[in-house]
């Protein structure tokens, strides 16, 4: 065993959680017992050992996604200890920029251990002299976001691991008020004040010398996300409503209510929940894994639309802070939009009104769609690229929108800086309402885009891996052996993006361009055991090339689909062979 039984007796006598001391207490009875036994027991103490040795193999790293990590016992899992020592490291960091009575608000979701967590949190804050404030229930991350700058916090925590597995918790943190107050207040953390935080809580000494009042924080009433509903209800003008039937499924997380709410508010009362689905469960029992990405989790959704005759989809991951969408195609079958399709149908409704208003700017990440800079573009506003994640995208100065190819969109930086769930779906329904007035869908606006920008076509290639090792050996791979060619096309730039650059900070990605202008983008993911290759090609539409003008743009769009769907196919299998897992 690499860990001492020393090592692991000193932490179970630290840790407040009667659940998880039991559970260490046994792994090390079970380890310590094993030597000199045989058969079952020896194989019980070989498996007590690994996970020993696992646990306190080193410290659950405090970065800029905060914490994130499966629940359980030792410094390697998310737990009390973990998030009240991340929570006095934080407090520390706080007094020193803003003194006492720096405040923080708190916001939790329905996971197993989060209200806990956020207790703890509060209870950290308000023994170092600072003011906590926690949200009132288990509610979606938008709100806790919306809750920093609405009440000029000077940090906001949200306990949630988003749409990670069931046995896994959380821990992001967002800075504002005081410590934060240039475009990015009130957004998600990135560095140095990421490290400076980690150092604060690597100086944190044993938990039971950590202040934790019994009482002192304060729990707000539901005025937060009042007013909140109140701002979402806003984006959709009075009288745009119309009649539409909406689906709606939180896939077992905290936004069914809020989301059904805020649709009601801005005029959308057709609205079904999927009730297998509706009420928060943190054992997402309908789904194997609560991320609307994965194959099979609108499942239910389409079932639901069938039966009521939906007119659209929208399913919100479990902390809400992500928006999927699906409409029905001319032949009545369920099409789940892409993430890069509904970034580019909101951005065009964003860019129409920051044009009228005569400034703003549009960002996406570097592995989103380029499409959106098109868009920019032909309305005279500017566009930024940025690293992956919403930490980077709502810092951009004269941001009105912004957008990541993994469905998050962000359609009112003013008020929440961070990707959110409910005010995309709300904007994305009184588009499509407004598309059903003119005889049109959202199909069809994709159309129009297709035929004014090019036929913008892009994949998601992930491969998940027990072995985090063989991700960095794929990446080292690539380097030392870029691809010549991908789908029949030489590939003519090759950007190692750990370099950066003026216009882009070093993060761990390969991006290679093609002849024909078709795009790869590779990097490890930053929250799961994946790697993920963004593909995307570019196919005329129209008398552009390929097609003499025709008056059918949706034949010329089916056409240029067609084509598209080939070369991705061929992108896929070539980025497979390159990759090698």
């Amino acid at each position: 065993m690499n860990v001492t039984v020393e090592e692991v007796q000193a932490w179970i006598d630290q840790d407040p959680d009667r659940s998880t001391r039991a559970e260490l207490t046994e792994l090390l009875a079970t380890a310590t017992a094993a030597p000199g036994r045989t058969g079952p027991d020896a194989e019980a103490g070989s498996r007590a050992v690994a996970e020993l040795d696992d646990r306190f193999s080193g410290p659950l790293e405090f970065g800029t996604a905060g914490l994130r990590g499966a629940l359980g016992g030792g410094p390697r899992r998310m737990n009390r200890v973990v998030v009240i020592r991340a929570a006095a490291g934080l407090s520390a960091f706080l007094h020193e920029r803003v003194g006492a009575g720096f405040v923080v608000v708190i916001g939790y979701d329905a996971r197993y251990g989060s209200h806990r967590f956020a207790e703890d949190t509060a209870a950290v804050v308000t023994g170092a002299g600072g003011r906590a404030l926690l949200l009132p229930a288990a509610l979606p991350t938008p709100v806790l976001a919306f809750a920093v700058r609405h009440l000029g916090a000077d940090a906001g925590v949200m306990v949630t691991a988003s749409h990670n597995p069931p046995q896994d918790n959380g821990y992001k943190v967002y800075l504002g008020g005081r410590v934060v107050t240039d475009a990015g207040q009130g957004a998600q953390i990135v560095p140095p004040y990421d490290r400076e935080i980690a150092d604060r809580i690597a100086a944190v000494g044993p938990v039971p010398d950590v202040p934790r009042p019994e009482s002192g924080w304060e729990v707000l009433g539901d005025e937060v996300r009042g007013a909140y509903l109140q701002r979402v209800a806003g984006l959709a003008p009075a009288g745009h409503a119309h009649d539409l039937r909406i689906v709606v499924t939180p896939l077992h997380g905290v936004g069914g209510a809020m989301v059904a709410e805020a649709l009601a508010r801005a005029g959308f009362t057709d609205v079904h929940l999927v009730p297998e689905q509706a009420d928060p469960d943190p054992d997402f029992p309908t789904v194997e894994f609560p991320n609307p990405e994965e194959p099979g989790a609108l499942d239910l959704s389409v079932a639901l639309a069938q039966r009521v005759r939906a007119d659209i989809i929208v399913a919100n991951d479990p902390d809400t802070d992500r928006c999927s969408i699906a409409v029905p195609d001319s032949r009545g079958r369920w099409r789940q939009l892409t993430g890069d399709e509904v970034g580019a149908l909101l951005g065009q409704q964003a860019a129409t009104v920051a044009a009228f208003r005569g400034q703003g700017v549009l960002a996406s990440s570097i592995v989103s769609s380029r499409l959106l800079a098109h868009i920019a573009a032909a309305h005279g506003l500017q566009h930024r690229t940025t690293l992956t994640g919403f930490k980077w995208i709502s810092r951009v100065e004269g941001l009105v929108f912004g957008y990541e190819e993994a469905l998050g969109y962000c359609v009112d930086p003013g008020a929440v800086r961070d990707k959110d769930g409910i005010s995309a779906a709300v904007r994305i329904a009184m588009l499509a309402a407004r598309q059903r007035t003119q005889g049109a869908s959202l199909l069809d606006a994709l159309d129009q885009l297709a035929v004014e920008h090019g036929l913008h076509a892009t994949a998601p290639l992930s491969v998940r891996v027990e072995d985090l090792s063989l991700i960095a050996e794929a990446m080292t791979r690539l380097r030392e052996q870029p691809p010549a060619t991908l789908a029949g096309s030489p590939v003519v730039q090759t950007t190692d993006l750990a370099e950066g650059s003026a216009d882009l900070p070093s993060t761990d990605g390969l991006l290679y361009l093609t002849a024909e202008g078709d795009r790869v983008i590779v990097r490890p993911s930053g929250t799961e055991p994946k790697l993920k290759c963004y593909l995307e090609v570019v196919v005329p539409v129209g008398g552009r090339d390929q097609f003499a003008a025709p008056e059918d743009t949706t034949a010329a769009t089916a056409a240029a689909r067609e084509i598209a769907e080939e070369r991705l196919s061929r992108l896929r299998a070539d980025v497979t062979a390159a990759v090698g897992l």
